[in-house]
């Protein structure tokens, strides 16, 4: 994880006592939308490369408190967007949520109701569903359990040695990589062949994962939840076909609004990355509707950005930063924009 590795030194730096409060005063971000997935009390195991994934409710309930100390308020999207607009409103903080996991309802909301925080669940309406593939955890825990895995690649097997701790991060690496870059078909494929091979239950394992409907509504039910769309199986969508990549946003928002009576307004890309999502997605999200379209590209939120509101940033609150000294830095975003060299936008 080069890019990693650049961005704890830059956290480091950012992080010398004195230095945020002066880089703050001159930042000209208006805000930041931090992005997480899981959150549970208990760290990670040794071997678990989407432990990145996780915080623990603590850290996310040291966010909450630091942000609102540090003069941040804790808003919605729509007021987001709202404040984009406004030179002279507050600077804020959005809290999002990706693939509706289960820990988010057991951990996370009750952090969230304590502090009266809104958020935002974006949801993949197959996990939902129970009949979705959470294929990179389905990765981990397939070779967790084996001291060699046999994955189907393009080009043939793949056997990976998993005998030891860093045998298997290797494997996982190396598989990981090649399934981001395949079409989403044959990554699909490659992904059911290998449950098969090792007896893991795909519907199984996203049912334990992620919650149904009924536990998406205990979520939603609560008035500072916004339910926003993550397209419905959690592909790519620069893989797909232009129809494909539609239907994939459209018929999700459509979903939602028929479970829950109400269109979503927000959407987010899956993966979010460069790779992922670009301007034609962008443009796609836009032209469905969407009030906003978030990804994973860092950053934080400046007054360009009111004329790309299918293409925002967001920022990551994972287990590789989970440490208190690191919040201010990632609240001020600043140190992003440093790092494309003082270029406020990312939209290409």
């Amino acid at each position: 994880m080069p890019r990693y590795g650049l961005y704890r030194a830059a956290f480091e730096a950012f992080a010398l006592p004195g230095l945020m409060p002066a880089l703050r005063r001159f930042s000209k971000a208006r805000g930041v939308i931090f992005t997480l997935h899981r959150v549970l009390p208990e760290p990670p195991a040794a071997f678990a490369p989407n432990g990145i994934l996780q915080v623990t409710p603590q850290f996310l309930e040291a966010v909450i408190v630091r942000a609102r100390k540090a003069g941040f308020e804790i808003v919605d999207l729509d007021e987001a967007v709202r404040r984009l607009g406004s030179p002279e409103a507050k600077p804020f903080v959005v809290l999002t949520f990706d693939d509706g996991y289960r820990d988010n309802l057991i951990h996370a909301l009750p952090v969230l109701k304590k502090h009266q925080a809104p958020s935002t669940l974006y949801v993949p309406t197959a996990l939902i569903d129970g009949v979705g593939v959470v294929w990179w955890q389905a990765l981990e825990d397939v070779i967790a359990a084996n001291d060699v895995v046999v994955v189907d690649l393009p080009e043939g097997p793949h056997y990976g040695d998993a005998a030891t701790l860093e045998q298997k991060r290797a494997t996982f690496a190396y598989v990981y990589e090649r399934y981001r870059k395949m079409p989403e078909p044959d990554r699909e494929a490659s992904v059911q062949a290998l449950a098969e091979r090792y007896g893991l239950d795909l519907a199984r394992h996203c049912r334990e994962l992620i919650m149904d409907w009924t536990e998406l509504k205990t979520f939603a039910d609560d008035p500072l939840c916004t339910l926003g769309a993550h397209t419905v199986h959690h592909f790519e969508l620069s893989k797909l076909p232009e129809a494909q990549m539609r239907a994939e946003i459209e018929q999700s928002a459509k979903v939602l609004a028929a479970q829950f009576g109400k269109q979503p307004r927000h959407l987010s890309y899956p993966i979010g990355g460069v790779a992922a999502a670009g301007p034609r997605e962008f443009a796609a999200a836009r032209e469905l509707g969407f009030a906003t379209a978030v990804t994973t590209r860092p950053g934080g939120l400046y007054g360009e950005h009111a004329a790309h509101l299918t293409a925002l940033p967001r920022i990551s609150l994972n287990g590789l930063f989970q440490e208190k000294r690191f919040i201010d830095v990632l609240l001020t975003a600043e140190v992003f924009t440093l790092m494309r060299r003082g270029r406020r936008l990312d939209v290409s």
